[in-house]
């Protein structure tokens, strides 16, 4: 009988074990079934939008292929270039005075009263001050308008120093190449193209049109917008940046040996929202810090004519006289509106304290981080982004839990 009994208990160990193994083996085939399907929706999404690039860039380059090799060429910054006569009838301004009103209302807060603005940073020393807030729109991406300070420095330094993309190259990191397009002497637009590289990101690429303009009192004014060129053809190696609007007005401070930049910026470079806003608020004064020395040392090194000859700064088109009224109301109103928002001090520390993670949570991101990178094989990209998301998850749910105890 105990022999029996030890049989039958054998038989049990190998009915269960053939059961495990058998089960093992079915998820082991569903998973793989799984991963092929997805291997083979990405290869066919992939094939069919290489098709699609192909056929529209030979449709569109045997449309355009009698006037393309009159009017665009690119070009080297020593051979800036000017389209011919006849194109400005073809291509209308992509930059126009409407363009310059609109920044002006966007500066000076004049387009939508019903925006709402958060406060994101405050910082100064002895040699600037910064300032910026946000606002959401319901179909565009965040809305920036920042004010900085820069003492000791006058008007027509602050807008060279900003115009100079070659001396920028030394001083930015993200800049990795800028090349002028194309530049209509006639109405002073000026077309480039920029490559900038962020950590753990596929390097984003700005194909940007830009006019400047002088005012009063020595106040200039620059908007840039997105366009296309067909001297830059979209790469499959950069994310190109679909919208793109921003600009600046310099000027002097009442009173004081010192210069202002106030600038409207909105862009979408294809960032989660609350990632972009976590790195700018995190990542912003430093980089000013970064400027403000680039600024001082400008004033004293000299500049070797390796930007093109012609340029936006060098023709510089007049504010027409009906803006330059309106564009009086400059940064006392802003400057007011932007210290409405600023919080208290003490308020400001309190939620600095409650917004700073613990060293559990980052270790925890860390090791997330780690992993994600490890499962995506190299696929950078990919990782930070899983991995962003997971962090920020932690972060505004420990925000939220914070202020629900601070209210309690």
């Amino acid at each position: 009988m105990k022999i029996w009994g030890w049989v039958e208990l054998e038989n049990e160990k190998m009915k269960s074990i053939s059961s495990m193994g058998f089960w093992w083996w079915l998820n082991l085939r569903a998973t793989l079934v799984a991963l092929l399907v997805i291997l083979i929706f990405h290869l066919s999404k992939k094939f069919y939008s290489k098709f699609l690039r192909t056929t529209s860039s030979s449709a569109s380059a045997s449309a355009s292929s009698p006037s393309k090799s009159s009017t665009f060429h690119l070009h080297s910054p020593s051979s800036p270039i000017s389209p011919p006569p006849d194109s400005q009838a073809r291509n209308p301004e992509i930059v126009s005075d409407s363009d310059l009103k609109f920044l002006i209302d966007n500066l000076d807060e004049k387009l939508n009263d019903d925006d709402k603005w958060a406060n994101v940073i405050y910082k100064q020393n002895n040699f600037l001050s910064y300032r910026a807030k946000c606002c959401k729109s319901k179909d565009r991406p965040l809305k920036y308008l920042s004010t900085t300070v820069f003492e000791s420095c006058s008007p027509e330094l602050l807008r060279d120093f900003y115009m100079d993309n070659d001396y920028r190259k030394q001083w930015d990191k993200t800049l990795f190449d800028h090349i002028q397009l194309q530049m209509d002497r006639t109405n002073g637009i000026e077309i480039g193209r920029t490559i900038k590289k962020f950590p753990l990101l596929t390097p984003r690429e700005y194909v940007l049109a830009w006019r400047l303009w002088e005012g009063k009192d020595r106040t200039f004014y620059c908007f840039i917008k997105e366009c296309e060129h067909p001297s830059a053809p979209r790469q499959k190696k950069y994310v190109r940046v679909r919208y793109f609007r921003s600009g600046w007005q310099i000027r002097k401070v009442p009173g004081r040996d010192a210069s202002e930049i106030r600038m409207f910026h909105q862009e979408d470079a294809g960032l989660n929202v609350e990632m972009a806003k976590l790195a700018f608020a995190k990542g912003i004064w430093s980089y000013v810090c970064k400027m403000d020395n680039a600024l001082r040392k400008y004033s004293v090194i000299s500049h070797p004519l390796t930007s093109p000859a012609v340029s936006a700064a060098t023709l510089i088109q007049k504010v027409p006289p009906e803006l330059d009224t309106t564009s009086g109301v400059t940064s006392a109103a802003a400057s007011t509106s932007m210290a409405s928002c600023e919080p208290v001090n003490g308020e400001s520390r309190e939620k600095k304290l409650s917004r700073r993670p613990s060293k559990k949570l980052v270790a925890k991101s860390l090791l997330v981080l780690g992993g994600v990178i490890c499962l995506s094989r190299g696929h950078s990209a990919l990782g930070a982004k899983v991995a962003m998301a997971y962090i920020l998850t932690k972060l505004r749910k420990r925000g939220d839990s914070s202020s629900q105890s601070t209210q309690s």
